[in-house]
């Protein structure tokens, strides 16, 4: 269990680096909604700062005074047994409450929290517990504002930059290797008490047949050659899921690729640049993941195949499909209460994603961490290793 000093520093830091990522934005960015994916980012400052105010400060913090009574109805996500909530794709009609308001809220609960840290001799298991999530979920919202933030500015005809510090596309320079994982039964799941989300944990075990998998990330240069052989356009490469996403979004490449005067670029929170072709493909969706692995004959893991051998190769700049469905691990248990809201609800029609990426926030993720998102999104840094 982390300490109360570190667990200070941690929220301390975790709220100031949310305020960074903003700083590079104009006013006019802050309450754009393209889709409904994409939350406006001042909605992302204002729900990160009630969930201290509703999970924490409400509940330990005798003589907090809330900043606001209509807080919990703007800044609501999803949790149905906290009370009402703005509608998720209404988030970017708010033009109230303003930006600098958000921020005003920002400080007074930071502040409040700082006083609870500092007025409260010992903080009970709960208390840190809760706090530790708070600071965890805050980091989840920092990837999602950076992701957010590049389709606001990438869906805008203008494309402009957001700045000229983030780096998005490594280079793996190293040979490509196939990594070979014998028969066996292994064990799957957090273990530990570093922290963890609670859909890590029942850890089991499973039986894996023998199987390869590449040391490498699928490349923008690979994925190239399956479009110019004409992978966008072989019905029998697709689920049938896929093919009508494909046929019905006109779907011709991974989200981000321009054609420009016969040369494909890519817009990044750089601007536009010429597509990179040594990087390591993102931004497509687990349809696509799956077509190439059809087309090149291989697969993609599934979600323990990828965990067993992670410590044998390099990740963490993309997050990887995996052919697994997102599901709870025996004797999974939800948290009690609205936090148990948090992930079992979501444990349908979604597929598991490992890894990490570019703009998942520092020490945030570990080799037992599951992301999960629907099949057709690519908003996120997404992309691929291959099984044989």
């Amino acid at each position: 269990m982390i300490s109360k000093k570190e667990l200070h520093t941690l929220f301390t830091n975790t709220r100031r680096d949310t305020e960074q990522i903003c700083s590079y934005l104009e006013i006019e960015d802050y309450v754009v909604q393209p889709v409904e994916d994409v939350s406006p980012p001042k909605w992302h400052l204002g729900h990160t700062t009630w969930f201290f105010e509703e999970f924490v400060l409400k509940e330990f913090y005798q003589d907090y005074q809330l900043f606001d009574k209509h807080s919990a109805f703007v800044f609501n996500s999803y949790y149905e047994s906290v009370g009402e909530k703005v509608v998720r794709t209404d988030r970017g009609n708010l033009s109230r409450p303003t930006v600098a308001w958000i921020y005003t809220y920002r400080a007074h609960v930071t502040k409040a929290m700082n006083k609870l840290f500092e007025e409260t001799s010992n903080f009970s298991e709960k208390m840190l517990e809760v706090i530790e999530i708070g600071c965890h979920h805050e980091k989840q919202h920092q990837e999602l504002l950076l992701t957010d933030i590049k389709y606001i500015l990438g869906n805008n005809p203008l494309l402009p930059k957001y700045n000229d510090k983030f780096i998005e596309n490594p280079i793996q320079k190293y040979d490509a290797e196939w990594i070979k994982i014998p028969a066996g039964l292994y064990e799957i799941g957090h273990q530990g008490e570093s922290f963890c989300y609670d859909n890590e944990l029942g850890r089991h075990k499973v039986y894996l047949q023998d199987y390869e998998i590449s040391n490498k990330l699928v490349t923008n240069v690979e994925f190239l050659e399956f479009m110019n052989t004409g992978g966008y356009n072989d019905v029998l490469l697709w689920h049938a899921e896929g093919w009508d996403w494909v046929n019905s979004n006109e779907i011709k490449s991974p989200a981000y690729w321009h054609q420009i005067d016969g040369k494909w670029h890519e817009y990044t929170l750089q601007g536009l640049k010429e597509l990179n072709l040594e990087a390591p493909l993102t931004h497509i969706s687990y349809f696509e993941a799956f077509a190439y692995s059809q087309w090149k004959e291989m697969r993609l893991p599934t979600e323990f195949e990828w965990e067993v051998a992670q410590d044998k190769f390099d990740w963490g700049s993309r997050w990887e499909w995996t052919e697994s469905a997102y599901s709870p691990y025996p004797n999974y248990t939800k948290a009690p209460g609205a936090l148990g809201e948090y992930n079992g609800k979501f444990m349908v029609n979604q597929k598991v994603l490992r890894g990490g990426s570019v703009a998942t926030s520092e020490n945030h993720t570990r080799a037992t961490y599951r992301n999960f998102f629907h099949t057709q999104l690519r908003w996120q840094f997404t992309g691929l290793r291959l099984v044989r």
